[in-house]
């Protein structure tokens, strides 16, 4: 916070993972400021300290070995620092990350935009334990990368959930080196916009113990799109139905129990009762909701054809890679009521035997 009020530029980044600086007994500040000022020196940067800004990620309680990154890891970081790929940084933040993710957009005046990101669990963006950088050489004002950040961090970002826990710790950085003329903004907007939407769902695909990862498209929702997102995280973050996409079950009911009890937290915002009125449900892009029944006459067919929807969309759930990039797709539309603006698309994670398994054994 304190380098974002003194607008100041950033000119390094030092990232450092396993220990979170957070409530350690310590001075976190003071730690990391010492590390910050570490890498200025050997930088040789003319704003010294508050040109370099500081992200922690990993177990919270510990104290940072501040003295032994300023002296000795510091300095060999910077003598390999390269310019040939951003791989090595995506793999060096990784934690319980199974695989490096990186993403990236060419514009039309040959700039690029270049993200990594880190995070596997204890993920329910607002933010979490996560870590995206998003650099580009694109000549664009900082205000106009202050003026889009917020906007791209809340359809990316901030509408993931792997397991519904927030954390202590967390950064998105976008920070450009201003090297390339001709940006046309509309043009960097998207190409922005495409890679944080593209690291956010590669955040779920690599989720602890990801298998599935469900995508929830709501529309039409009589609020704002806040609360349409709110109503996609309770979804991908209800235990019961997790648990139902995990073994590739289409427990229809579990999806609108779901829903209904998020409608219920929301009674005296909205009218739950006329809200739900026009509502119809997909799954897998059948209508299996409508007029206020469900709608799967056909019995075992029908059963057997959104568990094959599952069962297409799952990867192994300790793979090194996801084999794919599909999801379980589940539509929501609320139909013409009155109020009915919001909308948003959400991506969350189903519950397995794996994710219990590496949050079990996470310190040991």
């Amino acid at each position: 916070r304190a380098r974002l009020s003194s607008n100041a530029p950033l000119q390094a980044l030092v990232i450092n993972n396993k220990v979170s600086n957070v409530c350690s007994g310590g001075d976190g500040v003071a730690a990391s400021e010492l590390v910050c000022a570490s890498v200025a020196s050997a930088l040789d940067l003319e704003n010294g300290a508050s040109s370099v800004l500081p992200s922690s990620t990993g177990v919270i309680g510990w104290n940072l070995p501040a003295k032994e990154l300023a002296e000795d890891v510091v300095p060999k970081a910077v003598a390999n620092m390269q310019s040939d790929s951003v791989l090595d940084a995506a793999v060096a933040i990784m934690t319980t990350d199974r695989f490096p993710k990186v993403r990236s957009w060419t514009l039309a005046n040959g700039a690029r935009i270049v993200g990594i990101a880190k995070g596997a669990g204890m993920i329910e963006p607002n933010m979490a334990t996560m870590l995206a950088y998003v650099f580009t050489d694109a000549v664009i004002s900082k205000e106009a990368l202050t003026n889009l950040l917020p906007t791209i961090v809340d359809g990316s970002f901030n509408s993931i959930s792997v397991d519904g826990d927030e954390s202590t710790s967390d950064t998105v950085v976008a920070i450009s080196s201003n090297k390339v003329d001709g940006t046309d903004l509309d043009e960097f907007e998207h190409g922005f916009r495409e890679v944080c939407v593209a690291l956010a769902a590669d955040i779920v695909r690599n989720g602890e113990g990801t298998s599935h990862v469900l995508r929830v498209e709501v529309q039409n929702f009589p609020g704002s799109d806040a609360d349409a997102r709110r109503l996609g995280k309770h979804i991908v973050d209800s235990p019961l139905f997790k648990c139902a996409v995990s073994g590739n079950d289409p427990n229809t009911g579990r999806l609108a129990g779901a829903i209904g009890s998020f409608m219920g937290k929301m009674d005296g915002l909205v009218d739950s009762k006329n809200a739900t009125s026009k509502m119809t449900l997909s799954l897998g892009g059948r209508t299996i909701f409508a007029n206020s029944k469900f709608i799967l006459e056909g019995g075992d067919v029908v059963e057997k054809e959104l568990s094959d929807h599952m069962k297409e969309a799952q990867f192994g759930e300790v793979d090194d890679f996801p084999a794919h990039q599909k999801f379980v797709e589940i539509g929501i539309d609320f139909g013409n009521v009155e109020g009915a603006a919001g909308s948003a698309t959400v991506l969350g994670s189903d519950l397995t035997k794996e994710y219990v398994t590496v949050n079990a054994d996470y310190r040991s």
